[in-house]
């Protein structure tokens, strides 16, 4: 028997009992008269201790242990002098009269702690030591305790589990596929899916009416913190349903999972904001609620004052900082550049000090007067102390660099703390969006979307202003899940895919198995998919979903454990007749 109990077991009520533990040596502690050893499994740490009773035989064997070593060690279990009550089994320690090693090992390539000393890359080169460290595995733990309670929530409310093809059709709408050459269909191609969306709309035709899968997923698009070329959805999709059934669906998930796992409590029905409100205001599409700072727009107070960059702008808005008029030059210097960085792209920002004694300081005061300066923060909102940061530009790039401003700025004064959670579902999304590069429009969420009823007159007129009948949950500035009602009538689904520019022959090629079965007495149908991964990191107050995934990518979407992607031998290149080109 390698164990009797766990190394996160015993406790005070297991004093005088002989017990048997196996594990690893987190460390070694020589004291001369005493050697302490911590032994670490999944379920935590116990300390063992050797002392001037231990045989000399046993005391050398415990002598030679090193880090990561696996033993197994029994003994009587004591209760401690000092105790720890940082750990559950603080209050005991283990006398060993036995120990043998299992197995020795290396010295790791970093500290196997909750704060090592390892870069993020090799902690990836060696992701299964990285596992063993307590940050990881608690992470790995909630994931598995956050899919077991929309399990439940679920399969509750009637939802069937049921799996969808992972090889199936490249399409041309949305991210890159991943594609899977078919040996048995040279020169021919299956594709990873992005989601299981147009199966699970089959499914609602096959009458399953309520489905969802917790699925893996996959999209070659570049990479960031919260975002893995093959990453987890809760894909879930319901018939005989509006947007409100969906809704209230899901809302209930969330908060019986947050509940279970967080013991949170969510007021319902939770907020609900359309999706130009959220851009006038927050400058995103997945605003932060849990600080206001909201976005003003001062375009029709700031113009024509002779101040050429306001005068000749489309756009002049701004944010109230509270209490921060006392930012010295080197902070705002400090903001300027960072609203100038590339992925934020601002040209420069205007700043407004309003004293706590009434007395008014700006960047821009030989063009506006006290009284200007003064409106404009009547109009925002502002109060003596407070510090008015504003930009100027095209409308929406301004709204989203103020965006991102009022992100930084609520990091910066202590308003986005982890463990508070401010949901809000965003609705009436544009249903297209035009590229200029392409000279068309794509979907704004995918082609299988349904428009508002009430629009659906304009897809010949203004196709522009369409408003998709979707829906994004939002949590804490991230996008949880997003989700609509499906078209499902096929001369729709037609008139959608031409403003997408298909002929009617490309339709018929890419979707044809969809169409056809919209023959067949389709239902309404809607549905949501959630991250998974980022519903975890959420939770937890991370913003990488990277420790939630066993084996993530790194940033060039390689796995440095295993070397992947790799080559492939010529032979296997001959075998799917692929030639590779320079």
């Amino acid at each position: 028997m390698y164990r009797t109990h766990t190394c996160g077991e015993l406790c005070a009520t297991h004093i005088g009992q002989t017990v048997t533990l196996s594990g690893w040596v987190q460390r070694v502690r020589n004291l001369g008269g005493m050697i302490f050893i911590d032994l670490r499994d999944r379920y935590g740490v116990t300390q063992l201790v050797a002392n001037e009773n231990t045989s000399n035989d046993l005391t050398e064997v415990v002598e030679t242990l090193g880090r990561e070593y696996v033993i197994k060690v029994e003994g009587e279990v004591l209760e401690r002098t000092n105790k720890n009550k940082k750990i559950p089994t603080g209050e005991v320690e283990i006398d060993i009269k036995c120990l043998t090693i299992l197995n020795t090992s290396e010295v790791p390539p970093f500290t196997i702690e909750d704060e090592t000393d390892g870069g993020e890359e090799l902690r990836m080169k060696y992701r299964y030591l990285d596992i063993r460290r307590k940050p990881v595995k608690n992470a790995l733990m909630h994931r598995h305790k956050v899919g077991q309670a929309v399990r439940r929530y679920l399969d509750a409310q009637d939802f069937i589990e049921i799996e969808t093809p992972s090889l199936i059709k490249s399409t041309p709408e949305g991210a890159r596929d991943f594609v899977v050459p078919s040996r048995m269909n040279p020169g021919e191609f299956y594709a990873l899916p992005q989601s299981p969306q147009t199966f699970k709309q089959l499914l609602m035709v096959a009458g399953m009416d309520k489905y969802f899968q917790i699925v893996k997923c996959f999209r070659d698009e570049d990479l960031r913190a919260d975002r893995q070329p093959e990453f987890t959805q809760i894909d879930c999709e319901m018939a005989f349903v509006e947007q409100d059934d969906v809704i209230s669906t899901f809302e209930g998930m969330v908060a019986s999972v947050f509940k279970d796992i967080l013991n949170v409590d969510f007021a319902a029905p939770f907020q609900r904001m359309s999706y130009n409100d959220a851009m006038s205001l927050y400058g995103s599409d997945k605003p932060d609620l849990r600080f206001g700072m909201e976005i003003r727009d001062l375009t029709d107070l700031a113009k024509g004052k002779g101040f050429v960059v306001f005068d000749k702008t489309e756009f002049i808005g701004g944010i109230s900082v509270p209490s921060c008029a006392n930012y010295s030059r080197k902070q705002l210097d400090g903001l300027t550049k960072f609203v100038q960085r590339p992925q934020i792209g601002a040209k420069g920002l205007v700043y407004v000090k309003l004293g706590e004694n009434g007395d008014i300081k700006s960047s821009v005061d030989k063009f506006f007067t006290p009284d200007d300066l003064k409106q404009w923060a009547s109009h925002m909102g502002a109060e003596d102390g407070d510090l008015l940061l504003i930009m100027a530009g095209d409308r929406i790039q301004t709204l989203e660099a103020l965006g991102q401003l009022r992100l930084e700025m609520g990091e910066r004064l202590g308003l986005r703390p982890a463990d508070s959670f401010a949901p809000l579902w965003v609705v009436d999304f544009p249903l297209l969006e035009w590229d200029e590069e392409t000279n068309r429009f794509y979907a704004k969420h995918h082609p299988f979307t349904s428009p508002v009823q009430s629009d659906i007159h304009l897809f010949e007129s203004d196709p522009a202003a369409i408003r998709a009948n979707a829906y994004d949950l939002v949590i804490n500035g991230a996008e949880i899940g997003g989700g609509s009602i499906r078209i499902f009538d096929r001369e729709l689904q037609y008139k959608m895919f031409k403003v997408l520019g298909f002929t009617e022959a490309q339709a018929e090629d890419q979707f044809g198995f969809l169409l056809n079965a919209f023959k067949y007495g389709a239902p309404p149908h809607g549905g949501i998919a959630f991250g998974f991964d980022r519903l975890c990191s959420v939770m937890d107050g991370v913003e990488s979903i990277r420790d939630y995934i066993a084996f993530p990518k790194n940033n060039a979407g390689r796995d440095v454990m295993i070397n992947s992607p790799s080559s492939i031998s010529v032979e296997q290149l001959a075998e799917l007749k692929i030639k590779l080109v320079e």
